[in-house]
């Protein structure tokens, strides 16, 4: 078995549905054993677990845990801690520039979870932009398919400064 990044690394996953949180354990788990992943269901919960330990990556559901809020936490510290967003609900153009906007490293549907892995890898191997990069290679197709071909338009000036940053890193 090829060793992953992950392994090693504490993980902190907040989703408010259980099955998911169990799901993520068991993806992350198969590529790194030697992971340590904490979990919350609820904001507050999240907040102790935050406040506790320190994290090599966060992973958030925007809905029902208040992920906004959580991702501000997270990416607002001396330390900034990498954090991906995780979401079925609130997947649209405006929650994936409001999880930029924010300091996301990377958005993924929910109906992705079997490639989470790649994604939490990259986080952590590459800087932002690269890590951008590779993560819309994968997910531009969905976002067309999901939300039209000009999903960036009401928000292109956004999206030209975006292209910009992340085209800016090697």
């Amino acid at each position: 078995m090829k060793e992953s990044i992950l392994d090693n690394k504490r993980i902190l996953a907040v989703d408010d549905e259980p099955d998911i949180l169990e799901v993520l354990k068991e993806e992350i788990l198969s590529a790194a054993p030697k992971c340590r992943i904490d979990t919350a269901t609820s904001y507050e919960k999240a907040v102790e677990l935050l406040t506790s330990w320190s994290y090599d990556l966060v992973i958030l559901d925007i809905m029902g845990v208040r992920g906004f809020d959580l991702l501000q936490l997270t990416t607002s510290r001396p330390n900034p801690i990498p954090t991906v967003m995780l979401t079925a609900h609130a997947f649209s153009p405006e929650s994936f520039k409001q999880s930029v906007g924010l300091g996301a490293r990377a958005y993924l549907p929910k109906e992705r979870l079997g490639s989470v892995v790649p994604f939490l890898e990259d986080v952590l191997k590459y800087e932002y932009g690269h890590a951008w990069r590779r993560a819309l290679k994968v997910l531009e197709g969905l976002f067309v398919k999901q939300w039209g071909a000009y999903w960036r338009s009401p928000n292109s000036t956004f999206w030209e400064e975006f292209d910009k940053k992340i085209a800016g890193e090697k």
